[in-house]
């Protein structure tokens, strides 16, 4: 079979056919009508870039509007939330995280109490006082102290966040007297005040605050302060033109940010203000605000000269600021857009009989830059098909609308892909990608090990706990389980409240899957050992994890109906693996295992039997261990002597009890409380074996 031409070839084959007799008759047009082309391309231009920089404003309030909405839902959710000095902890990460804040502040109703996160400039003073050497950010709380003097406190640190040391005196500074809070307290809503210079950073700023409410009445006010720096080096960096200037006003003509990025005048008295245009110091400047077009609502943009040049300005209103009537005002000369035409009809005009070798050569680069691409989305999909965990590498800047459309899609394709992987064993999406199959409700029997974990005494936890310390602790937890079931090629199943659910053995086989459970059990009670610790080093209860795994014939496959199902695991080895995990708590045991892993992984475990118990819905008993650690698997999963010894002799004492001799096992395991006396195996064993000797007495 032939081979199908290149994207590369048939574009090029395309283009020839298609412009080369033309090609004369387009030059001499294009030569004639290129001024009027660069003017409509000018005027698209400044059109577009109006546009972003609304966009880019509207992008620049929401996040802070939405930072300063937080900050009071916050206050509003848990009324205590800023009573507590910690709360500035939070403030600090607002301030931080958001690009252009100055400070993050909050201010309480009942007592006028302050908490900010702000941050310092350099040459900065604090009432009256030099800052620490390398002071760049600073924490600041006011409280009153018992005969009612309110104190204003500083604690300063450094860019790593090293505190640097604290300076304190007596304020009447009162939040509640401030503008800021009075206009949001009487408005009810969030506001934005009107831009203003910071006198001390000689950088225009505004505020906005948002009201903390606490059932229905006013319990503060939260505010962020920041500057428009950011929108200046927006004005620079996205320029219309080399030589174009523009700037953002508002209702009165003021400057608010400008592509210069001088931001204040001082006026006659040395006070730092705002510059109106008609100062600025270019005075193309203000002859075309003051030749701007009165009652234009479109920001048309208008032509005029000066100076023998010709320009191109335009004064849109913005329309995404709330109650602010701010504009952006551009102007462009020309030059910067007829030099680069003139040049390249010159250019035309030399190249001569050279054209169509150089057309060949660019319609070339054309389809080099088509194909490409799609040739990396090629590449991308087969990624995708794989399920590599590498993120998909990025595309070249690409300008052709339904290529930017298909790598959008390829990008969802892909975020699509890895969220189903979430919901569906990785293996399983691998399987179905590679096998081009549907899927189908369906399943077979398969032996293989279930694995079920749960948080020991969650139920009071939830009760006890705040909501927010709840969720990292579960979070936490979860992380940990999945990290450790996924180390060792496990299935996560599902996740019931706090309780896991997990298998191995599908949908890919694996010949030691009783073994790589258990070291999964293993690692997770080291990792939540650690979470554990480091909880009660802050003054926290530990966290206990309880885990139950059984190795069984279960059916295995997609369970559900055809507009839902779950890849999952179904039958009495699922019911024995969930008892097996609720037996720790009778036993005081973390990792309960059945029979059945012990002996398809025994050999490298360190167990200990605890007995033979009755499983609910199961005839007969079924024979638990305790597992304790693993061998030859890792130096974290080693047992020490310790362990080792209590092993040995809980074997001893299960034999000899085994055996029928309930008076040496009864010795046996006393001795072990002696020297475990929390041991919750030898408890119940020794009074399972006080009933059996009570029994045998009585017959």
């Amino acid at each position: 079979m032939m081979r199908a031409p290149s994207l590369r070839v048939t574009i090029l084959t395309l283009f020839l056919v298609l412009t080369v007799p033309v090609f004369l008759s387009v030059f001499t047009y294009s030569y004639f009508t290129s001024s009027k082309l660069v003017r409509d391309d000018t005027i698209e231009r400044i059109a577009l870039y109006q546009a972003d920089v609304d966009e880019s404003i509207e992008n620049f309030f929401r996040e802070v509007v939405s930072k300063a909405e937080s900050a009071a839902i916050a206050g509003s959710l848990q009324a205590d939330f800023y009573l507590e000095r910690s709360a500035i902890d939070y403030l600090t990460s607002v301030t931080l995280g958001t690009p252009g804040v100055l400070s993050t502040y909050v201010g309480l109703e009942a007592d006028g109490s302050f908490l900010q996160a702000r941050r310092m400039q350099t040459g900065q003073r604090v009432n009256d006082q030099d800052l620490p050497p390398g002071s760049v950010f600073a924490r600041r709380w006011i409280t009153a102290d018992g005969t009612g003097t309110r104190i204003d406190t500083y604690a300063f640190e450094d860019a790593q966040g090293e505190p640097l040391g604290q300076l304190s005196n007596v304020t009447a500074y009162d939040p509640r007297l401030r503008m800021w809070y009075e206009v949001t307290r009487d408005g009810g809503e969030v506001t934005i005040s009107d831009p203003d210079v910071f006198a001390a950073l000689g950088l225009v700023g505004f505020t906005v605050a948002a009201p903390i409410y606490w059932d229905q009445e006013l319990g503060g006010i939260a505010a962020i302060d920041l500057t428009l720096d950011s929108l200046s080096a927006y004005l620079a960096r996205q320029s219309v033109s080399p030589a174009s200037a523009s700037f953002i006003l508002d209702q009165r003509g003021n400057v608010l940010a400008n592509s210069d990025k001088a931001a204040v005048f001082p006026d006659s008295a040395g006070a730092l203000r705002l510059p109106h245009i008609t100062e600025w110091p270019d005075p193309i400047v203000g002859v075309a605000y003051g030749q701007r077009p009165r009652g234009d609502e479109n920001g048309e943009p208008f032509l005029l000269q000066y100076d023998g040049q010709d320009y191109l300005a335009s004064l849109k209103p913005i329309t995404t600021v709330q109650d602010k009537a701010w504009q952006v005002f551009v102007i462009a000369p020309m030059a910067d857009f007829n030099t680069e035409i003139a040049s390249n009809n010159r250019r035309m005009l030399m190249i001569g009989i050279g054209a169509t070798i150089l057309q060949i050569f660019v319609i070339w680069l054309l389809a080099q830059r088509i194909a490409r691409p799609l040739e990396m989305l090629v590449r991308d999909v087969e990624q995708i098909r794989d399920l590599s965990p590498d993120p998909l590498p990025p595309l070249p800047t690409v300008r052709i609308r339904e290529i930017a459309l298909l790598s959008r899609a390829v990008g969802t394709l892909d975020t699509a892909i890895r969220s189903f992987a979430s919901f569906v064993p990785v293996g399983l999406v691998r399987q179905l990608l590679q096998s081009e199959q549907k899927l189908e409700i369906g399943g077979n029997s398969r032996f293989l090990t279930v694995f079920f974990s749960d948080i020991e005494g969650f139920s009071e936890q939830s009760e006890n706990l705040p909501s927010r310390e709840l969720l990292m602790r579960v979070s936490d937890y979860l992380s940990i389980l999945t990290g450790a079931v996924n180390d060792e090629a496990g299935t996560i199943d599902k996740f019931i409240g706090d309780g896991v659910m997990a298998f191995w053995g599908a949908p890919t086989l694996l010949e030691d899957h009783a073994k790589r459970a258990c070291l999964a059990a293993l690692r997770v009670q080291i990792e939540v050992k650690r979470l554990g610790q480091d909880l009660m080093d802050r003054g926290m209860d530990p966290l206990n994890v309880r885990i139950g795994i059984h190795s069984d014939a279960v059916l295995v496959g997609n369970i559900g109906s055809a507009d839902r199902m779950s890849y999952t695991v179904l039958g009495d080895g699922v019911n024995v693996a969930s008892r097996l995990e609720a037996m720790n708590k009778t036993y005081g045991t973390r990792i309960c295992i059945s029979h059945t892993v012990y002996r398809e992984a025994g050999e490298i475990l360190c167990t200990r039997p605890i007995g033979d118990v009755t499983i609910k819905g199961r005839r007969g008993s079924v024979t638990i261990y305790e597992l304790l650690g693993a061998f030859e698997a890792g130096a974290e999963f080693e047992p020490d002597e310790q362990t080792l010894s209590l092993a040995l002799r809980s074997r001893d004492a299960y034999a000899r009890r085994a055996a029928g001799d309930l008076e040496e096992a009864q010795v046996l395991y006393r001795a072990i409380l002696e020297d475990f006396p929390d041991d919750g195996v030898a408890r119940a064993a020794l009074d399972q074996l006080e009933d059996d000797l009570a029994s045998s007495n009585r017959t």
